[in-house]
């Protein structure tokens, strides 16, 4: 008897089709949703040239530019030793770019870096708050040391 008042046809046609559509709402919401904080390493290959490494560094920031990502912070670690031989290389240009953007970009972005064989290694992720947070402070601090040094 409870459960004949309780669930009507209509109600739990109703119901039935919510909790159908609800990991479609859920994906579209997370597609609709503000930028994020994201962060990418990738190494360039060291027998690039100063000008074909920067114009690599360049294509990836015209890429991020055209997904209207905000690049928020962009630094040059320079040629470092690998951990590990990758393709018979033992040093690569590492360089790191900051930035805010959508999901979809990252997509974009991962394709091409996977298509330009200048890139060896890449790694994007998406910084939670803290990570966020810990950033900040660090462009902080290392802007400090750079005043600092010219003073």
């Amino acid at each position: 008897m409870f459960k004949k008042a309780f669930f009507k046809k209509n109600q739990f046609s109703i119901l039935n089709s919510q909790l159908f559509l609800l990991p479609l709402r859920r994906k579209f919401l997370k597609l609709t949703k503000n930028m994020n904080d994201y962060e990418a390493v990738f190494i360039l290959t060291p027998v690039l040239s100063d000008a074909q490494m920067k114009e690599a560094v360049e294509k990836f920031k015209g890429i991020l530019a055209n997904e209207n990502a905000e690049i928020v912070n962009e630094e040059n670690w320079g040629l470092r030793k690998l951990a590990y031989p990758i393709e018979k290389k033992t040093t690569g240009f590492y360089q790191l770019i900051e930035f805010r953007a959508k999901p979809q970009t990252i997509a974009v972005l991962e394709t091409q870096f996977r298509r330009d064989e200048r890139i060896i290694r890449f790694l994007t992720f998406r910084q939670d708050k803290f990570a966020a947070e810990y950033a900040v402070k660090r462009r902080n601090l290392r802007a400090k040391q750079e005043t600092e040094k010219e003073n």
